[in-house]
């Protein structure tokens, strides 16, 4: 069966599915805590001169691969990230994407399927969550376990969701189009994601507890457990992730 190939690019796609109610903790951090983590050709990008990380938890649904063949009890699952946001110049074009410091799922094959396509730092634990979101908005919640010890993150929103803001955080959060890993044998790979602009719901009751040491180290782990600086649940679209390709460092 031959992979699909997306409309926009022309490029093959891996993966296809969709990413709803997307609860994103933004906080700001010092720059020297994510350089040890860049990708080969990649820069630190800012918003207002501000750093950000972002905790994510979202639902992963109706997730084929190569955009067609669907994996029987592996379509539907939650998935938490923590992730940071670089930029990279090809050929006079900016490219704006991300950077995942580590990503959890609840199986392993998903997990062992990423890490063999990307080289993404995935991990498969115990997860759960509670969506109740209407046009009225609702909450959120999504918790993984470490160690015999639930974390969990939420957001609380209110009111109808709306289009990101031109200029806003919210939209330098959502709009970063490009991921990048590093590869084990030297240099990087990038790839694109395709998704409609995300509507979103601004929260002023979100925030993350537990214990992630042991995921993140110590000097993330405290920053998350202090009020995020920015917080909000995106509703979320389809999404096509395209293949990889290798970059070179400069």
């Amino acid at each position: 069966m031959p992979a699909e190939v997306s409309r926009e690019s022309g490029r093959r796609v891996f993966l296809s599915a969709e990413w709803r109610d997307l609860v994103m903790l933004n906080y700001e951090v010092e720059p020297p805590l994510l350089r040890s983590h860049l990708p080969p050709g990649t820069e630190l990008d800012s918003f207002d001169g501000r750093t950000y990380v972002s905790l994510v938890g979202f639902r992963f649904l109706r997730t084929k691969i190569s955009g067609r063949l669907a994996i029987p009890f592996h379509r539907n699952f939650d998935e938490v990230n923590l992730r940071f946001y670089v930029r990279r110049v090809e050929a006079g074009e900016p490219r704006r994407g991300v950077v995942f410091i580590r990503e959890i799922v609840p199986r392993a094959t998903i997990a062992l399927v990423a890490r063999s396509a990307y080289g993404e730092n995935y991990i498969s634990l115990p997860m759960r969550h509670e969506v109740n979101l209407s046009a009225a908005g609702g909450s959120a919640f999504y918790a993984w376990r470490v160690n015999g010890d639930w974390c969990a993150m939420e957001a609380k929103v209110s009111g109808t969701a709306s289009p990101v803001r031109e200029g806003s955080v919210e939209q330098f959060i959502t709009e970063h189009y490009w991921g990048y890993t590093k590869r084990r044998g030297g240099g990087s790979l990038e790839y694109r994601v395709e998704h409609e602009p995300w509507r979103v719901w601004t929260s002023r009751e979100a925030g993350f507890k537990g214990n992630t040491d042991t995921l993140y180290g110590r000097d993330l782990t405290a920053i998350m457990r202090r009020p995020p600086d920015s917080a909000f649940v995106a509703q979320g679209s389809s999404v096509l992730v395209l293949a990889a390709k290798k970059i070179a460092s400069r």
